[in-house]
């Protein structure tokens, strides 16, 4: 009997689907084999031997024995989340990864952001997942399946905005430093390290207490639901949110090219007919469809959650920050405390680049009122109107009143951690 080209085709996806299946299931078994986070129980097995064996060779189970926490920063772009990025990163015990996500997007599906189908989204989530797991657990050798071109004896100098990394950056990873060096800017990062060691890496990593990575690339908090109910990580989600039209007036300036209809449309007054307004209502649909879950407080959530405004914290940098810590359960320590005193009163001159953290938060977080026509502000206060009600932004009913400073356009809401 002979079998059609699509026949053998079908027989080769269902044997990789079989053969995927079943590493996962043997993964998730072998990990139950110490399934109490004492190490007593590997010893009262009738078989200490075969006990302690899977004890020892389940880096995984021992590693969550420290308890660390994982700190996720979920932000969409230009809503301050370098800004919180750098409040984990400049912390001497926690190890900070910038947008490693960005490795997954352009390997897999490199025109995303213009892409609206439900299976990239599928795909990317879905590898987004695996990497996020293997980073907590330290494993950055994971990466380099994403990583091009591929790196050379775990070595790269393609990791993406490695600079942005303290830990990556500094001793045992970059051995060329000196005293001097410490507090290296980003961009001489890799001037001076040169390419990156991604076993030293891996092993800076296991020497720190805690693991924070922030990421633009995962639209909701359910989303990350299999993370967050994962026994093997202490995973905790900081949601950072801002104000729309304070992302659409920042994007709009920043990404120049991809904007430019908004721009043409704020300079001339005439809306495009082109316009592509998926930019701004996907921001409020995932907004409105996450923060929603947030505030339902499933128990899947319970103790992993915590809702930020960028302006509460742009406002009051030391207090919010205090408040993170406090929800996250580690120490703030005087690097940080030290950081937001010298990063959070900049002048003009200090904000000038676009990807910058040295700023005067408070005049940044208003800024947009007036870099926004009124025509686009009360467009977005339509289209966006449920979230922005939900968040507490008021809108403005007048060109003069979006100008008037003197008006606060955030009300006082606390958004207290789900505990």
């Amino acid at each position: 009997m002979q079998c059609s080209w699509k026949a053998v085709l079908l027989l080769a996806l269902a044997s990789i689907a079989i053969q995927y299946t079943a590493i996962r299931t043997f993964t998730a078994k072998s990990f139950h084999s110490c399934p109490i986070p004492n190490p007593v129980n590997c010893s009262l097995s009738q078989d200490t031997d075969v006990a302690d064996r899977l004890c020892d060779e389940n880096p995984t189970f021992q590693y969550n024995l420290s308890r660390k926490t994982h700190v996720l920063i979920l932000a969409t772009t230009r809503s301050g989340s370098s800004f919180v990025g750098q409040l984990f990163n400049q912390h001497f015990d926690v190890f900070y990864l910038f947008e490693p996500l960005y490795h997954v997007q352009y390997t897999l599906i490199p025109k995303l952001t213009q892409s609206k189908s439900t299976t990239d989204r599928r795909v990317m989530l879905g590898a987004s997942r695996d990497l996020l797991r293997s980073l907590y657990d330290c494993d950055l050798y994971f990466l380099e399946n994403y990583i091009k071109p591929q790196p050379v004896n775990h070595t790269t100098d393609r990791l993406f905005r490695r600079g942005a990394s303290k830990a990556l950056c500094s001793p045992p990873v970059c051995e060329s430093l000196g005293a001097v060096d410490l507090h290296l800017e980003e961009g001489d990062c890799v001037k001076k390290c040169g390419t990156l060691n991604l076993t030293l890496a891996t092993e800076s990593c296991r020497e720190h207490g805690h693991v924070a990575i922030k990421t633009v690339r995962v639209p909701e908090v359910s989303d990350l639901r299999a993370l967050v109910e994962d026994p093997r990580l202490n995973l905790k989600v900081i949601q950072l949110v801002r104000d729309p039209r304070g992302i659409l007036a920042s994007r709009s300036e920043t990404f120049r090219d991809t904007y430019r209809l908004w721009r043409i449309w704020d300079g001339t007054g005439r809306k495009p007919y082109n316009l592509d307004v998926t930019q701004l209502t996907t921001v409020c649909e995932d907004f409105w469809n996450s923060v929603s879950t947030g505030l339902n407080r499933p128990p899947w959530l319970k103790g992993k959650y915590m809702l930020v405004r960028y302006e509460d914290l742009a406002r009051n940098p030391m207090k919010k920050t205090e408040e993170i810590y406090d929800f996250l359960g580690i120490p703030m320590d005087s690097n940080v405390e030290r950081w937001i005193q010298n990063n959070t009163r900049g002048d003009r001159s200090s904000s000038k680049h676009k990807y910058g953290t040295v700023r005067n938060s408070a005049a940044t977080a208003e800024k947009w009122r007036f870099r926004l026509s009124y025509e686009i502000v009360a467009f977005t206060q339509h289209a966006c109107q449920q979230v922005l009600a939900q968040l507490g932004y008021k809108t403005a009913g007048s060109e003069e009143e979006l100008k008037n400073l003197s008006i606060s356009l955030v009300e006082e809401r606390d958004f207290l951690p789900f505990s």
